[in-house]
This record gives structure tokens, sequence and C-alpha cells, in this order.
């Protein structure tokens, strides 16, 4: 009787606490608030830009949880679904506890903890703001103490709810050579689901990232505006319900698809974390927020110099050899770059990889191809200057190989189905610690044997389908989950060892940009396709969420465009070239020896300075891009002319995000010898100037032609 009396004064003594709690997640300019019911249960409050005073009388009333469950009272889609030992297949979560840690002057860290008061399941709501930048950080840990595991159908890592009269949700969609195209809907009443169950190449056709405005379309400079994206690299969902009272809730996570997790007692369960930042001043205020957070705190070594590099893909393909590589170390020289990079087909011999139907596996080098192996290369390419990075793909195998051979057991594969191939490949199991030790030895053994290997890209060409796993047996539904927590695992130890080596995240193209990848990588590959008009629109969708730093865009022959047009693009990430130098006219080798030179005086600007759209591709025939440095004194204006029709009239370009008080020169750059600029720019300007009147950037427009401007405030 006593045990019951206490336990009920608990519950009792909880609620009425609970009743009397407020709790503010605050950055510079945003508020999110939660508040307690009479139930005891978390409410979210209040999401939007900061309020001054900040007092509770001024938030609208709300009923709706933070974090809804299944099987209770709500109709709405949930944020958690368990199923208990004897199943029942409700949750109810009430406010128990919660705590503010403020780590430094920027990051405060918000933990709530919610649970059960029937069965021994426990939730915690966490939260890292940073207030600075605007950004907000939420993840969720589940745990239990019933007797024997429990099933997760549900798990939402953050649930965030919205009141307003209408809804705009921009998506990122598309292909291989198509990646990130946007497109602006409004939501209506019921389910709108973005989501990917690729597993590996998680976000082939549409990434993990949105943006939504409310009440109305927003721009660049004026709207409130929601950015969020997932840092998970598998599968994601985010899901938009607009329920029968016109409110928006929105679960943002793991796709729980073909993904029942079995919990066993006391293990948690730690969802990835929805990275989301608010604006009311629009889609580029959102942008740079996320920039400003990546190079801070998202990305790997977001403040270290990226190398410029020379790839030699374009140029052989599969067809090299010493010779070949060591005369294209010679043109990664003239060009100024910092380094060469040898890609695919430099490995196997039993099953040499002359394409890409053999050798993926066998990670040793080739001995036709390079008879001296790649510590010869690493010191060729050193003589003539330039450091020496490699392309590995160590997750996959081709059914032609050694390793295919001797452990079938490591592949992702159905039992009593045919192989399903991708890519002539399959995908090793990384579920299994053998194979983790493999993939891991892989990167080891090459860094290790081959001291002065400075790179790597990290390649990753297909997708999870016919997708078994041998080593889980009976627990297939965590596959997809715990093949992404296996590929951190191993990521962990290569930085353990490798800390800072600089390496690129390719899948495909744009198969993986993901947050939880980027804090082990320097930079990714945005897509296959480097076609300097169509690259115009990948970056620009990317720059939505990622910092130039983290872009890696190469000059390469794809396109019609001049060679002054594609370096002018992939100037706005971070440079490099896949292209034949040693078929460069010398005008075209001084064009591109000078604009290495000057991406490097630059490139700071590019990497760390505040990016303005200035005029989107979609909304017109040409687009502007404009970087300002953090004090205001430089900046650089990326202009591209692009499908312009006959005698087609622009107006002045009003340039943003200056000190309207500073006197700025603006000087043509990037000239291709031999030219002048038709930009006649021979006075300063007053920052108010540019802004509100403009320049003329197209006195004379030309389809497919580009500028370069540099601003510098006396």
């Amino acid at each position: 009787m006593k045990k019951i009396t206490a336990l009920f004064l608990l519950l009792y003594s909880t609620a009425s606490y609970a009743q009397q709690q407020l709790i503010r997640i605050s950055t510079a300019h945003t508020n999110l608030v939660y508040t307690t019911n009479q139930q005891g249960r978390l409410i979210q409050k209040y999401l939007g830009e900061k309020l001054q005073p900040e007092n509770t009388d001024t938030l609208n009333k709300s009923s709706q949880e933070a974090y809804v469950t299944a099987g209770m009272e709500s109709l709405l889609e949930p944020a958690i679904r368990i199923v208990h030992n004897d199943g029942n297949p409700s949750l109810e979560l009430k406010y128990v506890s919660h705590q503010v840690n403020k780590k430094d002057n920027n990051v405060t860290a918000t933990d709530i903890v919610l649970k059960d008061p029937v069965y021994p399941v426990n939730v915690i709501l966490h939260f890292e703001s940073y207030y600075n930048e605007d950004v907000i950080k939420a993840w969720s840990e589940i745990k239990h103490s019933e007797k024997q595991a429990v099933r997760l159908t549900d798990y939402s890592s953050s649930m965030l709810h919205f009141n307003a009269d209408k809804y705009y949700m921009t998506q990122f969609h598309g292909d291989w050579a198509s990646e990130v195209k946007m497109e602006e809907q409004p939501l209506t009443a019921g389910m709108k689901i973005l989501d990917s169950k690729l597993g590996t190449r998680a976000n082939m056709y549409q990434s993990p990232m949105f943006l939504l405005a409310l009440d109305n379309p927003a721009t660049e400079n004026a709207g409130a505006v929601l950015a969020g994206t997932l840092a998970w690299t598998g599968n994601f969902r985010f899901a938009f319900e607009v329920d029968q009272l016109n409110q928006l809730h929105i679960n943002a996570g793991i796709n729980p698809y073909a993904s029942d997790y079995m919990l066993a007692p006391n293990e948690v369960f730690t969802t990835p974390a929805f990275i989301f930042t608010w604006s009311a001043n629009g889609k580029g205020q959102a942008s740079r927020n996320l920039h400003h957070w990546a190079v801070n705190y998202g990305i790997l070594d977001g403040h270290s110099p990226r190398l410029t590099l020379l790839n030699n893909w374009e140029a052989t393909g599969f067809d090299f050899n010493e010779k070949r590589l060591s005369e294209l170390f010679g043109g990664a020289a003239k060009l100024g770059v910092d380094m060469f990079l040898l890609d695919d087909g430099w490995f196997a011999n039993k099953y040499p990889r002359n394409n890409d139907k053999t050798g993926l596996g066998d990670w040793e080098p080739n001995k036709d191809k390079l008879p001296h192996g790649l510590g010869y290369l690493v010191k060729e390419a050193e003589k003539q200057g330039v450091k020496f990075g490699i392309w590995l793909e160590p997750e996959m195998v081709n059914p032609k190989s050694d390793l295919y051979s001797k452990h079938p057991d490591w592949i992702l594969k159905l039992p009593n189905r045919s192989e399903n191939y991708f890519r002539n490949q399959l995908v090793l199991d990384l579920t299994n610690p053998a194979v983790q030790d493999f993939v891991y030895g892989i990167v080891d053994k090459t860094l290790s044997d081959n001291p002065g290997i400075a790179y790597i890209k990290w390649d990753c060409n297909r997708m999870l389908t016919n997708t078994y796993s041998p080593y889980l047996k009976e627990k297939q539904s965590h596959l997809f989950i715990d093949y992404v927590r296996s590929f951190y695992k191993v990521m962990e130890r290569v930085r353990s060892k490798y800390p800072h080596l600089p390496i690129m995240l390719c899948s495909g193209g744009g198969g993986r940009t993901d947050y939880g990848a980027m804090k082990y990588f320097t930079e990714f590959w945005p897509s296959d396709n480097t076609d300097g008009l169509e690259r115009i629109f990948i970056q620009y969708g990317y720059s939505h969420f990622f910092p130039s730093i983290t872009m890696s865009a190469h000059v390469t022959n794809w396109g019609k465009q001049s060679l002054k047009f594609r370096t002018d693009v992939a100037m706005m990430g971070k440079l490099g070239y896949d292209i034949k130098v040693d078929a460069f006219t010398d005008q075209e080798m001084q064009f591109s020896h000078d604009a290495v030179a000057t991406y490097s005086r630059l490139r700071d600007i590019i990497w760390y300075g505040d990016l303005y759209r200035v005029v989107s591709p979609y909304e017109d025939d040409r687009a502007v891009f404009q970087y300002v440095s953090a004090d205001k004194q430089k900046a650089v204006v990326f202009n591209y002319m692009m499908n312009v029709r006959r005698k087609e009239i622009f107006g002045n370009v009003k340039l943003e995000g200056l000190d309207p008080a500073k006197q700025y020169t603006v000087k043509e750059i990037n000239l291709f010898p031999g030219t002048t600029s038709n930009l006649k720019f021979n006075q300063t300007y007053s920052g108010d100037y540019l802004m509100k009147v403009g320049l003329n950037l197209a006195p004379r427009a030309v389809s497919l032609t580009s500028n370069v401007l540099e601003l510098t405030a006396q």
C-alpha cells in the first residue's frame, strides 16, 4: 500500500510540477518554446521570430504535443510508435525534467526527459542551439527497461508544428546528373512525404532537405522560412501533414520503411539530428545561417584550406600507365593546382580493373599499369611540385573479383534470388564487423604503405536493392539503420588515425550529401554533371544548405560553353580540373593558370563570406551570385548570361550585403588573354548606390558568357 501511495504522490507531484514548466530554446533571432499541459505532456508553444520581450503571455495557446505518440488519442502521424512486450501498441509520454547546459558563449544544450507513466519507457528530446548562427539541432533518445525487446516502428528525430494561413514547401529532387532540381508547391490538406528507400546512395532521387514558407511564398530577402535537413547518410523521411484545422505538422527522421527496430532492454536508440534554421527575412538569410553553422560546426576542418586539384578521369578513363600519369603531373604543375588525383582503374591483377565490370574489391595496384606501385607515383608527383590523391570505393564489390570468390558471405544479396547489379557491382555487408575491418583496412593499408598520399575520393556508386544481410540473420529489418551506423563506425576509425586527411564524399555524383557524413569529410561531389550551364542550377540548389567550401566543382569538357564560362562556374565551389590540360592552347593554359591564382587569392571570400543569390537562374535568362566578406571590405560577383534572346534587354543588377557608407571600386577579373572587359567601370561607387541603383552587367548580352567582378572598399 505504501508503494502504491508513493507512486501516486510521485506521479501527482510530477504532473503538478509539469504544469509550471516553460522551456525556451533561443538563438539570436529565433525562439522555440515548450510548456506542459494539465496532463503533464510536453506542448510546443511557439516556433518563430524571437519575441521581444520574451513573455509567455504573448504566445499563442496550443495543445499540440511536441512529440506525438502512437496508440493514444491523437489522430496525427506519430513521431514515435512502440509495441510493448504484452502487445500493447501505445505510448504516453509525460514531462519528467529538463536540463539546460550552456556549453560556451554560443552553444546551449537543452535536454527534456519524457516518460510513460505505465511502461518503463523514456524518451529524451535533445536540442543544441547555436546562438550566432541561428541554427537548432534536434534529436531524440529512446530507451526502455522492459523484460524483453520492444518493437520500434516509428522514431522521428524531431516534430514541429505550425499554424499559418498557407504553407509552401520547396523540395530538391532529381536523378543522376540532374541533382537538386528545385520545385515549390503549396501544401494542402493531407500528407506530403519526401523520402528515400535507396540505402547507401540514399538521395539519388530526393535530397534530404527542404524549405518551408509560411503564409506566402518566400523570396530571397522576404518571408518567413524554415530550412531543414537531416544529418543521416541513409534512408530519410520528411512527412508534412496539414490537418482539418489547417495546422501543419512535420515529422523528420530516418525512414521507418522496412526498418522495424527491436530495441533491447536498456539499449539506447539515438536518432540522427534534424538541423534547422528559421528566417524572418527570406531564403537567403536561412542559407547564410546554415553556411556559417556548417563551417564552424558541421563539416570536418571547416576553417582549413582545401586543395585545388587535377583529376585524370576525363583525360584517360581506365586507360593509363605510369608514363601517362607522369605527363599529367606536369599538367597539374603548369596549372598551379595543389594536387593530382588518380581516379578509378588503378587496381586489381587477377581481374584487372580495365572497365567497371571487374576488380572492384581487390585493392592492390595493377602491375601492368603501375609496376612500381602507388608510392612511386606519390614521389613522382612530389618531384613536379604537386601532391598525390587516390580514388577508392571500399564499400562495393564486382562479382568478378577475388574478394567475391573468397567471401560470398560478405555481400548483401537475397537468398534464393538472382543477383541484381547496378554499375556491375554489389554492396558489401558493412553491418558485419569483419567487413568493417576490411573496409577500414583498405584505407589504412593504402595510406600506410604509401606515405604522402594527401587526399582520398571516397566513392559509392550504387544503392541497396535485393537486400539481405547474411550477418544480421533474423534481424533483417535493422539493415538500413545498421548499415549507416557501421559506415560511421568505419569513418570514426579512419578519423582517429587520420584526423585531418582531406576526403571527398562521392556517390555516383550527388548521392550522399548530408551533415551526418560531412563531419567525417572535407567536401562532397555534387554531381557527375559538370556542364557549366547545368552546374549553375545544381550549385544554386545545393547552396541553400551547403557553403561553397563543401562543393567540389571541376572544370571539364562537358557542355558547349567556353573554357572561361566553365571555369567561372567552378570557381564558385572548391575548384578542381578534370580535363586534358596537354590539349590546351597556350592561351587556355595561361588563362587557367591565372584563374587558379585568382581563385587562391579570393577563395576565403567565396568559402567563408556571405552568399547572396542576387538573380535566380529559375527566374531569369541570367544568374548572378555575390559573395561578401564578413567585414564588407571585399566582394566577388559572378554574372552568367544563359539563354539570351535576340535583343533581350536586362535591367541593372542591384547588389546586396555591402556597407552603404563604404566606397567600392569595381573591376572585372578572370578575363581570357587578349580580351578586354565590356563592363566599363572606371570609378568608385558607394555601397548604397550599388544596392539601390545597381550596375549594368549586360551591356551587350550574349548567351553563354560570364563575368567575374571584384569589389574592393577604399
